[in-house]
């Protein structure tokens, strides 16, 4: 409750400003706008600050928004009220249509994507008979409750600001949830979130819909507010400054949308109002100002204005500690013979004319330790992507419980009881470890997206964050359950990600250099929790430099040396085998 109330004195001084005495109309104006604006950068917080997608087209949502219930209460007599699912339902299956093809693209083809249709999209609107032509659509009925009709700004001010306040309660659910942590997993890159069971595809068009529909949203607000509705706030100018809007408030932040509106939408009009004053009226450079103000701005506040303000702000939120009494339910698995976990038969992986991995054939077998080692270069972390799904093999056979992968996605792998981390570390840096941890846990919960923005997923999620508890506290983390897994040592992180791999439950653990970045005694609790796990049933196979480390706790070794398999055996054999000393261990001497 500590860090809800200033929400709820927000909402209480906002409620109250229309019944303050001698109030300009100006200001509820202004105020009015100021939520409209903050409904379309909510969305792009979500999809730009949580989930990494750079849309500049957000602006034609608010078209089909507006234009769905321009079309429906003018020209065929619709209440303003039945036009609302209407108008998100059009602006959703737009996203659908578009979010198909725009969320494949990555790097710079996205933002360049969404400015593409994003044109296309106003000059239809500008074009198209039925929605007026640049003319657009006029006399659109106001919204009404009983006698009520709201015609002046003050009337339809609730109506905007309990729509403001009810999205940013559902969007802030949304992202307190698995599917939440999903989202924000993709901000780091898709590889460590589809290795723990994330449909990539699926949670981008998640988000791209859900900002699509509060678009759509503050659309049906506008038509309803403005009376009027033609394609001019519907460009791609609309889309950039909305962008801004969302980066200035904080990218990351949903109330950042909220402060980010207020603080654009007032500099815009202080500009428009007195900059020309100031200069006599001569020259138009409320723009040039406006653009010089926020990148000052940018500049004072890189992560946006509402992280410098809350870093201000003695009130820090903190979650409950997880009821480690609660518990998930086994995962399941295919069925299977004691005989052997993961089978390599002749596995080959070529770039080109390079073979990184040269038919390398081994096998790993139940309550076993096995490590693979080589130079630098060796292909090491290329056979565990083979293995995972990450890459796709050239030629060859690999099994996992008897079943052959015939190049599946990361997700059908994790699945089959395989979990993993990786050479160079993937967490999320903004997240605290607990959360971190509890995407491992991904294919473990059940929770959907609409259960989620409804808070009907409370009891899957205590379950998923009391094994992300236990998890931590087995690798030794328990202080550091709610710290930011960015501020770790590079070691910590390490075994953080050892904790968000067991959380899925695994029977085959894949680990890619653990001990690297550990001190002597953090190396001896490691070897000791493998052992641990082994003796529970667990398999594991390893990457490891760290020759007395491996030839202390491994059962077998496989070496490899420029992709190709030099030995396999038990340590002692290793240690002993000549290829092994002049390709590996002599020159690591």
């Amino acid at each position: 409750m500590r860090e809800r109330w200033p929400v709820l004195v927000f909402a209480a001084l906002m409620a109250a400003i229309p019944f303050v005495p001698d109030v300009p109309p100006f200001w509820i104006v202004l105020l009015d706008n100021i939520g409209l604006s903050a409904l379309v950068a909510m969305g792009l917080v979500l999809l730009t600050g949580v989930g990494g997608l750079t849309s500049f087209g957000q602006a034609a949502f608010v078209g089909f928004g507006a234009y769905t219930t321009a079309v429906l209460t003018t020209a065929y007599g619709v209440s303003p009220w039945l036009a609302l699912p209407a108008s998100l339902a059009v602006s959703g299956i737009a996203a659908i249509l578009l979010g198909l093809v725009t969320v494949r693209l990555s790097g710079h083809y996205l933002p360049l994507g969404t400015i593409a249709w994003g044109l296309g999209l106003f000059y239809l609107f500008s074009k198209l008979e039925f929605l007026g032509r640049n003319d657009g659509i006029s006399a659109i009925p106001p919204l009404s409750i009983g006698a009520l009709k709201m015609l002046d700004p003050g009337t339809i001010y609730y109506a905007i600001w309990i729509a403001v306040f009810v999205s940013a309660l559902l969007t802030l659910n949304l992202l307190d949830s698995r599917t939440g942590r999903a989202i924000r997993a993709l901000r780091r890159g898709h590889i460590a979130a589809e290795a723990f069971g994330v449909q990539t595809p699926r949670a981008k068009l998640l988000v791209f819909i859900h900002a699509a529909v509060l678009a759509g949203l503050s659309g049906w607000l506008y038509a309803h507010f403005q009376r009027a509705v033609n394609p001019t706030p519907f460009g791609a100018q609309a889309g950039i400054e909305y962008l801004f809007i969302a980066v200035v408030g904080g990218a990351g932040y949903v109330w950042g949308g909220v402060l980010g509106a207020a603080i654009v939408v007032v500099l815009k009009e202080v500009l428009q109002s007195y900059l020309p004053l100031l200069l006599h009226g001569e020259g138009q450079l409320e723009i040039i100002v406006f653009g010089i103000l926020l990148v000052a701005l940018l500049q004072l506040a890189p992560t946006g204005v509402w992280a410098l303000v809350m870093s201000w702000l003695p009130v820090k939120a903190a979650r409950k500690r997880p009821d480690v009494s609660l518990k998930l339910s086994p995962r399941e698995r295919a069925p299977h013979e004691g005989g052997v976990l993961l089978q390599l038969e002749k596995a080959r992986k070529q770039f080109g004319g390079v073979v990184a991995v040269n038919d390398v054939s081994f096998a790993v077998r139940p309550r076993e330790i096995v490590a693979l080692i080589g130079p630098n270069g060796a292909g090491k972390s290329t056979t565990f992507n083979l293995i995972t799904g990450v890459l796709t093999a050239t030629s060859g056979s690999i099994s996992v419980l008897g079943k052959r992968l015939r190049n599946p996605p990361p997700q059908e792998v994790v699945k089959l009881g395989v979990a993993r981390t990786f050479q160079h570390v993937k967490l999320v840096p903004d997240m605290s470890v607990l959360e971190n941890v509890a995407i491992g846990a991904h294919l473990r919960g059940h929770a959907g997206p609409l259960a989620s923005m409804f808070r009907l997923d409370r009891t899957d999620e205590a379950k998923l964050f009391a094994e992300a508890a236990r998890q931590i506290e087995r690798v030794g983390l328990a202080e550091q359950i709610d710290q930011p897994a960015g501020s770790l040592s590079l070691g910590q992180q390490r075994i953080v990600e050892i904790a968000r791999a067991l959380c899925a439950d695994p029977l085959l653990l894949l680990l890619d250099e653990p001990a690297a970045g550990l001190r002597h005694m953090e190396k001896q609790r490691l070897a000791a929790l493998l052992r641990q796990l082994r003796d529970g049933g667990m398999s594991v196979l390893l990457v490891e430099h760290d020759m007395g480390f491996v030839m202390d706790l491994a059962d077998r070794v496989v070496v490899l040396d420029f992709g190709t398999k030099i030995a396999e055996g038990t340590p002692d054999a290793i240690k002993t085998n000549p290829e092994v000393i002049r390709a590996y261990l002599g020159a690591a001497a």
